[in-house]
């Protein structure tokens, strides 16, 4: 376990719903001197076979093995409820395991929530030693470290005013920048820099590259922001209903994934029957060749797509708008198609099942992956969203699609036609 700086194996947790007790004082008693004791508990019930049907309890984790290197940055991804917190709870030694064990080599630093850590009666200078105190460090590791602290989070003119008086995004700017500068191996950050403002993002990510390569510090990060995730870490991890589903490879790959498996929980056929308490619901939505009609998610570049997507009604909807949003995996948008903005006619009653199609002629995109977001709104009102429906790639097509122009990417996203005149003695 020389490189190694986290090692899971067979990671489980569980979870009992409702009340956490056995009901009866006696059994609660020896559950609470068998963990004291170090034994194992007389009353739980684990097993690989033990919950099945049982309403009472969940994994939130199951069997979880990997091994993270020292100085990698490991994005850890997953729709919400998949186990990312509760895993990073574990790491960061806030609860334990209900099987298997973590082995970790060094400190951790974690941000897990806005402010954990910090005590509102305290100023941010009083918080900075106290999180170094909880971390393990000393009080003169601490002052050494403190104006590079405070000159990061940015906030010199508040530092000696209680916490209880910050904002949200000076919280998160001090308690990344206390994570950061100390003296830890481990960094572990949650979804707690969706608080801060862009530039502040843009710093925090620059700062947890630099100190995973320049100081060979271990960086655990979880986002639903997947132009974060790509442009911080360099591996990843895809967890799916607490399991996982993509171990620490290539973070590109893991994205990809994520995305598939959005697309293919979001877009499950259902049954044209169903009926529902809801107005409208999308029943699936596909991509094909508009000139073949085969249904495909790979298309040479300047190859016609045709987006088909079904709803189905239970009563009829008839001031609505369809807004289907292209965006890369990055989420950066390229283009909408609205149909208050294309289709002039009076749209058709969306009762029943409904099957709508748009056609893009001649897209020019440059090859990559690439997602598409659907939207219903009815009076400017939005009704349903479904973002990342589905998602497909664009390839360099067999010839030049843009008369004599070199297809290259070149950082873009789409091409323009255009064309080059010089002027000169020369020319």
């Amino acid at each position: 376990m020389s490189d190694i700086a986290i090692r899971a194996e067979h990671l489980s947790k569980m979870y009992r719903l409702g009340v956490i007790n056995n009901g009866v004082l006696f059994r609660d008693i020896q559950t609470w001197l068998a963990l004291k004791m170090g034994r194992e508990d007389p009353h739980s019930k684990i097993g690989e076979n033990k919950y099945a049907g049982d309403k009472d309890h969940f994994w939130a984790l199951k069997d979880l093995s990997f091994d993270i290197k020292q100085g990698d940055r490991v994005g850890i991804i997953g729709k919400n409820g998949a186990g990312k917190s509760t895993l990073l709870k574990i790491l960061s030694r806030i609860t334990s395991p209900t099987e298997g064990r973590i082995k970790i080599k060094g400190r951790v630093a974690s941000l897990l929530e806005v402010g954990t850590g910090f005590h509102g009666e305290l100023t941010g200078r009083e918080n900075i030693y106290l999180n170094g105190a909880i971390l393990g460090m000393k009080k003169a590791e601490v002052t050494r470290k403190l104006d590079e602290i405070i000159a990061f989070s940015g906030i010199e003119h508040h530092i000696d005013t209680p916490v209880k008086r910050y904002s949200s995004g000076m919280y998160v700017r001090l308690a990344f920048a206390v994570a950061a500068h100390l003296d830890s191996e481990i960094l572990i950050a949650d979804e707690v820099l969706a608080v801060g403002d862009a530039e502040f993002q843009k710093k925090a990510l620059g700062k947890m590259q630099d100190i995973s390569t320049s100081q060979g510090r271990t960086v655990l990060f979880v986002s639903h922001n997947m132009g974060a995730v790509k442009s911080l870490c360099n591996c990843g991890i895809v967890l799916e209903k607490g399991r996982i589903v993509y171990e620490a490879g290539d973070i590109d790959d893991a994205i990809d994934l994520y995305y598939g498996k959005v697309s293919e929980n979001t877009c499950e056929l259902l049954d044209d029957n169903y009926t529902d308490t809801e107005t409208i619901k999308f029943v699936s939505i596909y991509l094909m060749d508009a000139k073949t009609r085969i249904e495909k998610k790979t298309f040479q570049m300047g190859e016609n797509i045709l987006i088909g997507v079904k709803t189905y009604g239970v009563k009829s909807l008839k001031n609505y708008e369809i807004n289907v949003r292209l965006h890369t995996h990055d989420n950066i948008d390229i283009c909408a198609f609205r149909t208050r903005e294309s289709y002039l006619e009076s749209l058709p009653d969306l009762y029943g099942l409904v099957e709508t199609s748009i056609e893009i002629h001649n897209p020019n995109l440059f090859n990559g992956s690439y997602s598409l977001s659907i939207a219903l709104s009815e009076k400017k009102a939005l009704i349903k969203l479904i973002d990342n429906a589905i998602s497909f790639d664009i390839i360099p097509a067999r010839v030049s699609v843009f008369n004599d122009t070199i297809v290259t990417k070149n950082n873009t996203l789409i091409y323009i036609p255009h064309k080059w005149q010089f002027k000169g003695k020369n020319t």
